[in-house]
């Protein structure tokens, strides 16, 4: 029933979460307020169950040798569907890789929410206070990672990462000689989207079909006719590099109504591009657009506050290029 893909989509999340938090220091000072020391805390992905047991092999502060903290370590710990950004399970997608070599199609990708947990461990509570204040002003509460997927692709997807809870403990036992640890364990949700295999695009356009009719009555006598296809080139993106608006809010893959900074800028019934994502604009009012999203087969994106937004006009319809498969309409005769 099902045929092997990989598009190393979790993997792609766990690497993009991991490099969040790879240059984080911790800087000593003497009684001069100068810094005399500088600390980059190591990060390695774990379980906090395994970095616990190594302190606890050899507690004894004056062993030659022991784990050195600070450290930081993380770990994908849950994985769950996120209904509340369900799409449409049956519209399709084309990703093209940005040379124009390689073309896919595959369905909409489908939402899910990965939890994922981040323990810092230090010996010194101002080392740990430290650390946090260099990670949660970021998060309020998310911060969004643009991660890279489908290989050449090149499909960038912004994913939400929502910091969730912060848990404190102080773990410290026994003699004056037994050495302490603090452990914050902090929460975190990566909302990203799982893609289904993709199947190669064929670019072939027909422009002349040959069908049967029957003529005037239900005798069964079919005939043969040439049916003309004509057509008028329309442009399925920008062109001419003219920015119409700017975005006033951030975009996720199934929002239908978007705000911009200025919606005179935009007519209605036209298509405009954001990013490499082509939207139909059914209605302005003020300035919300109410739009259709991935048009001729552009791919679905999320879009940040302050991207450009262009309109298609009849300037960009006069820079085709050759050999592109554009968009048209057209008449039968």
């Amino acid at each position: 029933m099902f045929d092997y893909f990989y598009n190393e989509i979790f993997r792609s999340v766990i690497i993009g979460f991991g490099s969040l938090f790879n240059g984080i220091e911790i800087h000593h000072k003497d009684e001069n307020d100068s810094t005399f020391s500088v600390i980059k805390v190591p990060l390695a992905y774990g379980p906090t169950q395994k970095f616990l047991a190594r302190l606890k092999q050899n507690p004894d502060l004056n062993a030659p040798v022991q784990m050195t903290l600070p450290r930081m370590s993380f770990e994908f710990t849950n994985l769950a569907y996120d209904s509340s950004r369900k799409s449409t399970q049956t519209q399709t997608v084309v990703y093209t890789n940005p040379d124009g070599t390689e073309t896919k199609k595959g369905y909409l990708p489908v939402p899910y929410n990965m939890t994922i947990t981040l323990s810092i461990y230090t010996k010194l509570n101002d080392d740990m206070l430290q650390i946090i204040e260099q990670i949660v002003p970021y998060f309020q509460p998310g911060y969004t990672l643009p991660i890279k997927f489908l290989g050449n692709l090149n499909e960038v997807i912004n994913v939400p990462v929502q910091l969730d809870n912060i848990d404190m403990s102080d773990d410290y036992e026994g003699n004056f000689d037994t050495r302490r640890a603090l452990i914050y364990t902090i929460t975190f949700t990566a909302k990203t989207y799982v893609f289904g295999p993709l199947k190669d695009v064929s670019s072939d356009i027909i422009k002349k079909v040959t069908v049967g009719y029957v003529a005037g009555s239900t005798s069964g006598n079919s005939y043969q006719r040439d049916v003309t296809y004509q057509v008028t080139p329309r442009a399925v993106k920008d062109y001419d590099g003219v920015v119409a608006t700017l975005l006033a809010e951030n975009v996720d893959m199934v929002e239908t109504v978007i705000d911009v900074d200025d919606g005179t800028k935009i007519p209605e019934k036209s298509y405009i591009y954001i990013g490499q994502e082509e939207m139909y604009v059914e209605n302005v009012t003020g300035n919300r657009l109410s739009v259709k999203r991935a048009q001729d087969k552009s791919p679905l994106q999320n879009h940040l506050l302050g991207e450009k937004v262009y309109t298609i006009t009849q300037a960009d319809n006069a820079q085709i290029e050759v050999g592109d498969n554009f968009g048209f309409d057209g008449n039968l005769f």
